[in-house]
C-alpha cells in the first residue's frame, strides 16, 4: 500500500497530536517494511520529520484548520496516487474518496465546549461529517471510543481502540544523575516538589489543583513548592490571577514549556504528580510519569482511571478538598510512594509503541478491505 499521513499540524504545533503521529511513525518505520509512506506535510516543513527506506515526504498548501483547507486538501491529495490516508488530526480530506482512516483523541470540544477556542470548535464541529467519511476509526481509549458512539452516533464495529504510549525517553534515573542534569539545562529542583505538567488553560483544571495546594500549605503546613511546566495557552491569565488572589506567589513556579529532558528529569525528582484535567481521551501525562517512577495523583475523569489502573490516587476534578487530602497522603507516606511507584513501572510496561504500529497496521488492512 501507499499510505498518505497528514502531519501538516507538526510544522504549527509540537505538542499532543503533534507527538502522538511522529511517536507512531517511528514505531512504524521499525515494524512495516512492506508498505511504502508518504509524510504529508506542511509546505514550510522542508525536511521529511521520519526518515526510513520506505519514508518519502511531501509539502501540500492546504492550510491547517482554515476554513479553506478541506477544499484544498482534498484536491491535492487526489492527485497523489494514495491507497490510503490515515489523518491523526481527527478531520481526513472530505471532498475525495481515498480510503481514510483517522484517529479521534477525545471529544472535550462537545463535553466542554466552554474550554475551547471558537476556531478550534469549528474545526472539530466537522467531526461527524468525518466519522460518517471514514472507512475506519481509531480511537485511543475505551473511553473515547464510548464518547464516539455515544455523543456522534459512530458505528462500533468501525471503531479500533488502539492505545498510545509513553515516550521510550520516559524512564527510571538515579536522583543524582537527575538533579544534575537538571541544573544544568538551568532549572534548580527543590528536594520535595509537585508537579504538574500540561498547557496552562482551563481544560487541565489547575484552578481546582491551586486550591487544594492552599488547603495544603494552610491547613496541612506543606513546604513542598508546586512547579507548573507548560506553555501559556487560552485564558492563561485567569490562571496567573488565581495565584496572587490565593497568595501563592512565592510558592508556585512557571517553568514555562520544558523539553523531553528538562521532563524526565522532574519526573524523575517529583514526590508527587498531579493531573487534575476534567476529561482526557487518554492521559499521557500520568503515564509518562509512571513510566520514570514517579507517584501519581490524577483525577477520576474520562479515560484516565482506564489508563493508570490501580497504579496512581484518584480524585474527582472539581473537589480541592479531596485532591489536598490525597496529595498529603502521597507527600507524606513513603511507603505509599513507593507502593505507587512500583505499580505505575509495571502499569506504564503494558503501553508500547510497537504494539500501536502494529495494531495500527492492521487498521489500515480493514481500511481498504
Amino acid at each position: 500500500m501507499r499510505i498518505g499521513v497528514d502531519i501538516r499540524l507538526a510544522y504549527h504545533q509540537m505538542a499532543g497530536i503533534s507527538w502522538y503521529a511522529i511517536r507512531l511513525l517511528t514505531a512504524l518505520s521499525k515494524v512495516d517494511g512492506e508498505n511504502s509512506y508518504l509524510l504529508l506535510q506542511d509546505r514550510r516543513q522542508k525536511e521529511p520529520l521520519i526518515q526510513a527506506p520506505n519514508f518519502s515526504a511531501t509539502t501540500l498548501f492546504a492550510p491547517v484548520h482554515h476554513r479553506l483547507e478541506q477544499f484544498i486538501l482534498s484536491l491535492e491529495t487526489r492527485l497523489l496516487n494514495l491507497d490510503l490516508i490515515h489523518s491523526p488530526d481527527f478531520i481526513p480530506p472530505l471532498y475525495n474518496r481515498i480510503p481514510a482512516v483517522i484517529t479521534v483523541h477525545d471529544l472535550a470540544f462537545l463535553l466542554y465546549p466552554n474550554f475551547v477556542t471558537a476556531d478550534s470548535a469549528r474545526y472539530y464541529g466537522q467531526l461527524r461529517e468525518a466519522v460518517g467519511r471514514a472507512n475506519r476509526i481509531i480511537a485511543v481509549s475505551q473511553s473515547t471510543k464510548q464518547d464516539l458512539i455515544d455523543l456522534i452516533g459512530a458505528p462500533e464495529n468501525k471503531i479500533d481502540v488502539i492505545y498510545e504510549a509513553a515516550d521510550p525517553a520516559f524512564r527510571p534515573i538515579p536522583h543524582e544523575e537527575a538533579r544534575r542534569r537538571l541544573a544544568a539545562s538551568g532549572i534548580d529542583a527543590p528536594e520535595r516538589f509537585i508537579l504538574f505538567v500540561g498547557t496552562i488553560e482551563p481544560r487541565k483544571n489547575l484552578a481546582a489543583l491551586l486550591r487544594a495546594y492552599r488547603v495544603l500549605r494552610q491547613r496541612y503546613r506543606v513546604d513542598a513548592p508546586l512547579l507548573l511546566s507548560g506553555a501559556m495557552g487560552w485564558l492563561s491569565e485567569d490562571i496567573l490571577d488565581l495565584v496572587k488572589e490565593l497568595g501563592l506567589e512565592e510558592d508556585v513556579r512557571f517553568l514555562g514549556k520544558t523539553s523531553t529532558e528538562q521532563l524526565l528529569c522532574l519526573y524523575n525528582l517529583t514526590t508527587a504528580l498531579a493531573h487534575p484535567a476534567h476529561y482526557e481521551g487518554f492521559g499521557l501525562t500520568p503515564l509518562e510519569a509512571m513510566a520514570c517512577g514517579a507517584p501519581v495523583v490524577c483525577s477520576d475523569g474520562g479515560s484516565l482511571p482506564e489508563v493508570v489502573g490501580d497504579a496512581a490516587i484518584l480524585a474527582p476534578p472539581d473537589d480541592p478538598e479531596a485532591w489536598a487530602v490525597s496529595l498529603h497522603r502521597v507527600l507524606e507516606d513513603a511507603g505509599l510512594r513507593r507502593s505507587l511507584s512500583e505499580k505505575g513501572l509495571a502499569r506504564a510496561r503494558r503501553f508500547s509503541w510497537e504494539k500501536a504500529a502494529r495494531e495500527t497496521l492492521e487498521t489500515y488492512r480493514k481500511a481498504v478491505l
